[in-house]
């Protein structure tokens, strides 16, 4: 695409020894420029829009003249469900139903194109999965005091539970900062997942984020989109989703404790948010033991957990 007018965007939070994203001046294009991971992702793309998956299209790849990869990439839409989500807010926290209904859109989309095309996969690949999506290696050396038989035994009952359960490409980062109305960027985290794990908890794991992100999904609108996944599973000859959104949510607990520990003796809001997201893990942890399950709404938002509330569950 010689001759295109490119406008700097940002870096590449993927990439941030050089990455670069740049958008055309008619905004139907975006250029991306990375390393070895960026042609794996783009490789990746390629194949999932023949799957029928929502991701962009791919429309020119190579190398720049200084030996990067750069990939060009037809646009999904200006803004994200999470920067709709933001501006639809006037004064309270509630999530607008329709950011709802166009996540629950895109999800059974993707759920459909997930559930026809499934991985072949080898024996051990639900643990595989557990340690990509958990980042269980670098979790359990930051926090070693977690690398236990009781943290193992309950990821072990995770792994037992979505035994059958169809093995899938998934986003493995899938939530509202990544979905656009006409689809799903940024799939430099791929692999394969349990069907379901990419979609059913997109609303879940808003509170891990500690109450900052400015918005929360209501019992009723998490309920709704559930229930529309689980009726497009059943449609796809699959089991409902959220029979398995404690297992799904027991990694995610990992996932978002990953790459928090700050380094040396730092104090401040890093160490904070870091003790903030071991305490999601052990609220986690116990649900699942007790119950089999994992409610989010129940966590403490970062604000009381820094007021020393953190013990107690909201009501």
């Amino acid at each position: 695409m010689k001759g295109t007018e490119w406008q700097y965007v940002k870096k590449r939070t993927a990439d941030p020894d050089g990455g670069t994203v740049y958008v055309s001046a008619d905004g139907e294009r975006y250029r991306r420029t990375g390393d070895e991971a960026l042609r794996a992702e783009a490789s990746f793309q390629q194949m999932a829009v023949g799957l029928d998956y929502p991701v962009p299209r791919v429309l020119e790849y190579g190398e720049t003249t200084d030996g990067a990869f750069f990939v060009v990439e037809k646009s999904l839409g200006e803004q994200s469900l999470h920067e709709t989500a933001l501006a639809c807010l006037d004064g309270g926290r509630e999530l607008a139903d329709t950011v709802v209904d166009q996540l629950a859109e895109v999800s059974t989309r993707l759920l459909h194109a997930q559930a026809a095309h499934p991985v072949d996969a080898a024996p051990d690949v639900l643990r595989q999965w557990v340690e990509q999506a958990g980042w269980t290696q670098n979790v359990f050396a930051e926090n070693p005091d977690f690398d236990t038989p009781r943290t193992h035994a309950a990821l072990d009952r995770a792994v037992e539970q979505l035994g059958g359960v169809l093995m899938v490409w998934g986003h493995l980062d899938y939530g509202l900062p990544n979905v656009l109305p006409a689809g799903v960027i940024d799939w430099q985290h791929h692999g394969v997942v349990p069907l379901g794990y990419d979609v059913a908890p997109a609303l879940e794991v808003i509170p891990f984020k500690g109450g900052a992100k400015g918005y929360a999904a209501t019992p009723a609108q998490r309920e709704r989109y559930l229930a529309g996944l689980d009726s497009a599973a059943l449609a796809a000859g699959a089991d409902p989703v959220s029979l398995h959104l404690g297992a799904f949510l027991l990694v995610k607990s990992l996932f978002f404790l990953a790459l928090m520990r700050p380094a040396g003796q730092a104090r401040g809001s890093k160490r904070q948010k870091w003790q903030y997201r071991r305490h999601l893990f052990l609220k986690g942890i116990e649900q699942y033991e007790r119950t089999g399950n994992v409610d989010t709404a129940l966590f403490p938002t970062l604000h009381d957990f820094a007021l020393g509330q953190g013990t107690a569950d909201r009501p």
